[in-house]
């Protein structure tokens, strides 16, 4: 059920504290923590506490969950001191998406150029 840990997933069981990360924010209702495969100097991932299963799954269901990890998207970058960032939200395998938790990806600390890929 949306919203509701999954034993199977690898980023609620990092929310749980089953699985060490490396983590840069934590809020009550989301946390950060740098990617273990960075794709620049700064990667950090903001995910949701509560479980949906992609970026689309949590804007229909929790909006302003949503909110919550789009605001801190921006305080990482602050903390990191990133002038200029990336926000990427991968939904769907096609895009990406590996983990079956909605997430969003920091990225900055270099140049990133458009298009993406």
């Amino acid at each position: 059920m949306a919203g509701e840990p999954q034993d199977d997933c690898l980023f609620c069981k990092i929310v749980k504290g089953e699985i060490p990360a490396t983590i840069v924010r934590e809020t009550d209702t989301t946390v950060a923590f740098r990617d273990i495969n960075p794709q620049a100097p700064t990667h950090v991932l903001v995910i949701p506490k509560a479980h949906y299963e992609n970026a689309a799954a949590l804007a229909a269901g929790a909006p302003e969950l949503a909110a919550d990890v789009l605001r801190e998207t921006q305080a990482v970058a602050d903390e990191e001191k990133l002038d200029s960032y990336r926000v990427v939200f991968n939904t769907g395998s096609g895009a990406g998406q590996t983990v079956w938790h909605a997430h969003a990806h920091v990225l900055g600390g270099r140049g990133l150029q458009w298009p993406p890929g």
